[in-house]
């Protein structure tokens, strides 16, 4: 019996205690308070969110629900979504936000076409309805949304944010209105982008029927909100900016965040007394842009946070110290199922499958999925690009929302001086949607010391076989040694001819992709060929005055991050040239075919170095070929065409004949940013018919090397060489402004 009553007694302990834990533990879940985090905006200044962060996980704070606007909302979103304050703080600082603000589209992604476009053009406008206007902001913001879709793929599929990891919620601006939008439904980063857009810095963003810009110019701290959904207690970073005299009022964008902060100024005075913990970093040093000062931000974050340790670790205890764990997304890999894109009027499925290279079906990465939208970015055909993925039994359903660009017509203006064509003003009109879908017209007329002209007509078609029409002239004069002539110098009794060219073409050709990379392309070719002297005035002055027809094919390939500067990438080109027939003034003419290759690759020795190795080669095929095509040597700067290239060392046009094979090494140092020394080593084996005989693999008859000076601006490279040969102990200094055309 007694027993009995001792085990009834210990299951009864066993149960008052178990009882009293379990009210112990419910009481303390009651008694810890809902915990809301407001984070205001301020560009760069928001780098101070960072930390904050780390000091409110250092104690133990388990936050409930997050609230920013602008760059409060781009980091509020991330720690939302899962990653902890470690992980924002390696995100921002491996960031280029040189190539965010800027909208940076790699140059590899762009097709031949669009790569010109950024290595001739010094200034591109629209023109719309005979006006030229100006682009509605600095930036289309798709380099930001790239990244943010990337690093938040694992709530990719999340569309309500009161279901992330911490509920969140972000405030928009109706431009249209000027009403307060909150965002907290729909793609996170996109809302994060919306609620980002500073204006005229970012275009305004499109969201669920709304035109949005930057939150802050209505809301910049929205603590009222976050109080709306249960938080208890407000924890407040507050990083914008004070309002300025008229001495600090020296720059439009200081103007611009001025105007923005003048409703919100007033209204953090009310705000400040409704937060618990207030935290205001002493960030006044700097400004909304300084990106480059992330560091010293995040640790006046921190700072600040530490100033309020004692009572934000009272709020950690309560929470039971609680640690914000690594987020894991490991995740880089996207099988799409179905590519589904708002019906277009003026491009085709096939065109956008061409762009994005990646059809339904296929497994992609991140990087490629980026690669694909930055190729549709680079057409320019596209005022806005959304993005979404939706869950297919496991797969991905790729949402694209594209709206087609209103402008189809563009001014663009270069400016170019060089020692072979001289001083030139580039002036182009480009124009899309002119007969066919998926077309473009441009026109370049280049006015200087010698007159040109460039026109293309492209009808682009991705995956299949696109059609290309190219008319161009190309004239100078020019003292040369032979080069370009079949005369007997000795005979004339001179050494140079002063010659005038004159080579109008005109090219019909189609091209298609090639295992997703290579342009592989064939055509036919009409040339107008006129050559005359001022030399030979007392004989005859035309030396050639010949029309030309040959077929043509091409291979090219070309990775390279940057045309004049390169870090990474190789190229390649093949080209052959058949000439089949010429009205041959000289009558001398036979056909032939003329054959070369260009490769090169870039890479980086070190940081800031960067070493670049180029070859290149070619060959006439048959029993005679005309001198007027032969392969020209010399010069530095001007843009190459036909069978003409740079050789330091040499004068313009001074080596000729109809085989070559030269090779240049070229060490490049980044002194400063945008700031360049480099020394370059060329050599090269020219003449005729050097391939017959193996002494084309001897040691180069011809060298020259070249130390220069280079400053990426604007309207191109500028450029000085100092070059010379030890073969002519001659030495020449070359100027090269802006972009070569």
């Amino acid at each position: 019996m007694i027993k009995n009553e001792d085990r009834f007694m210990k299951k009864y302990i066993v149960f008052l205690l178990i009882l009293f834990n379990g009210l112990t533990v419910f009481a303390q879940k009651k008694d810890r308070p809902k915990i809301g985090l407001v984070l205001s905006g301020g560009g760069a200044k928001g780098f101070a969110h960072i930390g904050v962060l780390k000091v409110i996980e250092e104690a133990g704070i388990k936050v409930d629900y997050i609230g920013g606007t602008s760059m409060g909302a781009v980091v509020g979103g991330l720690y939302a979504s899962g990653y902890n304050a470690s992980q924002l703080d390696s995100i921002f600082n491996t960031t280029d936000f040189d190539e965010l603000l800027s909208d940076y589209i790699p140059r590899e992604t762009k097709n031949f076409y669009e790569k010109r476009n950024d290595e001739v053009y010094a200034l591109v406008l629209p023109f719309n309805k005979y006006k030229i206007g100006i682009p509605d902001a600095l930036s289309k913001g798709l380099y930001n949304f790239n990244l943010l879709s990337r690093i938040t793929g694992n709530v990719k599929h999340v569309r309500d944010f009161s279901k992330l990891p911490i509920p969140f919620l972000c405030i928009g601006t109706d431009i249209e209105t000027g009403e307060q939008v909150v965002l907290n439904k729909g793609n996170l980063a996109r809302a994060m982008i919306a609620s980002s857009a500073f204006p005229s810095l970012f275009s305004p963003v499109e969201y669920d029927d709304k035109f949005l810009v930057d939150g802050g110019v209505v809301n910049n701290y929205p603590i009222d909100e976050i109080r709306k959904l249960g938080a208890d207690i407000i924890i407040g970073v507050d990083v914008q900016n004070d309002l300025l005299d008229r001495k600090g009022l020296n720059d439009a964008t200081k103007i611009l965040v001025q105007i923005t902060n003048l409703h919100s100024i007033d209204k953090m005075k009310e705000n400040i007394l409704k937060t618990d913990i207030y935290i205001r970093p002493d960030i006044k040093n700097y400004g909304v842009m300084s990106f480059d000062s992330g560091k010293d931000i995040i640790a006046k974050g921190e700072e600040a946070a530490f100033s309020v340790f004692e009572r934000l670790k009272q709020l950690g205890a309560k929470a039971g110290n609680y640690k914000n764990p690594k987020l894991k997304n490991e995740i880089d890999s996207l099988q799409i199922v179905n590519i589904n894109c708002n019906e277009l009027k003026n491009y085709t499925k096939e065109y956008i499958y061409g762009k994005l290279r990646f059809k339904p079906g296929s497994k992609i990465t991140y990087a490629q999925l980026q690669t694909g939208i930055n190729n549709l970015n680079a057409t320019e055909n596209f005022s806005a690009i959304d993005y979404c993925f939706e869950d297919n039994n496991g797969g991905e359903d790729l949402n694209l929302i594209l709206k087609e660009n209103p402008v189809d017509t563009y001014l663009k203006f270069g400016l170019h001086y060089d020692g072979l064509y001289k001083s030139a003003v580039l002036v182009n009109m480009t124009h899309k949607k002119n007969i066919f879908k998926n077309d473009v017209a441009s026109l370049d007329v280049i006015l200087g010391d010698n007159f040109r002209y460039n026109f293309d007509y492209y009808i682009e078609n991705g995956y299949n076989i696109s059609l290309g029409f190219k008319s161009y002239l190309n004239k100078f004069n020019r003292n040369v040694q032979g080069q370009i002539t079949n005369f007997d110098f000795d005979e004339l009794g001179v050494k140079t001819l002063n010659v005038d060219l004159f080579d109008l073409t005109n090219e019909l050709y189609f091209q298609t992709l090639f295992a997703h990379r290579f342009l592989i392309g064939a055509g036919i070719e009409y040339k107008y060929l006129n050559i005359k002297s001022s030399t030979l005035a007392n004989t005859d002055p035309i030396i050639e005055k010949s029309n030309y027809t040959s077929i043509f094919a091409r291979l090219n390939y070309d990775s390279m991050d940057d045309k004049f500067f390169p870090k990474k990438g190789w190229r390649f080109s093949g080209d052959i040239h058949s000439y089949l027939y010429s009205s041959d003034f000289t009558n001398e003419f036979e056909p032939f075919s003329i054959a070369k290759a260009n490769f090169g690759i870039a890479f980086e020795l070190f940081n800031r170095a960067t070493m670049k190795f180029q070859s290149e080669a070619g060959f006439a095929i048959g029993e005679k070929s005309v001198s007027f095509f032969n392969f020209i040597l010399g010069g530095f700067g001007y843009a190459t065409s036909n069978n003409f290239s740079h050789f330091y060392g040499y004068d313009f046009l001074s080596l000729g004949g109809n085989s070559y094979i030269k090779s240049t090494v070229n060490f490049d140092y980044e002194v400063f940013k945008k700031h360049h020394i480099n020394f370059t080593a060329n050599y090269a084996n020219i003449g005729d018919n050097i391939f017959d005989t193996v002494d084309w693999i001897s040691i180069p008859k011809i060298s020259g090397y070249a130390i220069g000076y280079g400053l990426e601006t604007v309207i191109g490279p500028i450029e000085i060489k100092r070059s010379w040969s030890p073969e002519t102990n001659s030495n020449y200094t070359w100027f090269s402004v802006g972009f070569p055309f």
